[in-house]
Parts: C-alpha cells; structure tokens; sequence
C-alpha cells in the first residue's frame, strides 16, 4: 500500500466520524391561535381551543430559502411543539388551509448542535 493511502484512509474515517457524532438541535416554542373576537358555538357559549383546535394548523419548518420543507409538526394540547433537526437555518410558519384563511409572519431561527432554540408562534384565524 502506498505511503499516500496510508494517510488518506485515516484522514477520510475521522472525517466521515466527525460528520456522524454531529448531534441535532431542537426548535421549540408556543403556537398561539389568536382570533379577533370569541367565536361562539351554537348554544351560546364560546369556543375554547383544543388540542383539535391546534391540529388544525400544522406548523412546518422549511428550508433557509423557505422553499422546501424540512419537517411538520403539530402543538400539544396546551399549544407547545418540539423537534430535532440537524444544525443550520430554517424558517418556521404555519400550512395554510387556503389562501388567506391564516395570517402568521414566518420565523427565521438558527438550528445548534445539542441546544434548543425557542419559536412562538402567532397565528390570527381570521375568524370575524
């Protein structure tokens, strides 16, 4: 074996090794469904938010360019979400039903190794 392949082989196995013990990072924040006045259900009485209430608007995590999506995620029943990704640059923002029905600023944040970063979440339901 050549003396060359005798330094490259090791080079190339602590590379790939240091690339693998990379661990992910966390995003984790509040979603908050905002609604201009109370909606009220047919008897009379407000509606409150439910864990059903939060699945109705899946967040995704998208791409630096916020062109592909990375992942999704749905709040528990108390409004909160957490998910592992790799280190890097990410938008977070709400999927829309359809156009218009949900209005929330899209949120850049920063993925670290081994760290959570927090993203709340404002949506308006739109709902008069």
């Amino acid at each position: 074996m050549s003396s060359f392949l005798k330094y490259l082989i090791p080079v190339c196995i602590s590379v790939v090794a240091g690339m693998a013990t990379e661990l992910p990072g966390f995003v984790e924040g509040h979603l908050k469904i905002i609604s201009p006045r109370e909606v009220e259900v047919a008897n009379g009485t407000p509606a409150s938010i439910t864990a059903e209430s939060y699945a109705e608007y899946p967040l995704i995590i998208l791409s630096k360019d916020g062109k592909n999506e990375v992942a999704r995620v749905t709040a528990d029943k108390n409004g909160n979400y957490r998910a592992a990704l790799p280190p890097g640059d990410y938008v977070l923002d709400v999927q829309r039903r359809a156009p218009g029905h949900v209005r929330a600023k899209p949120q850049r944040f920063t993925v670290v190794s081994n760290q959570t970063v927090r993203v709340d979440m404002d949506i308006d339901t739109g709902v008069r």
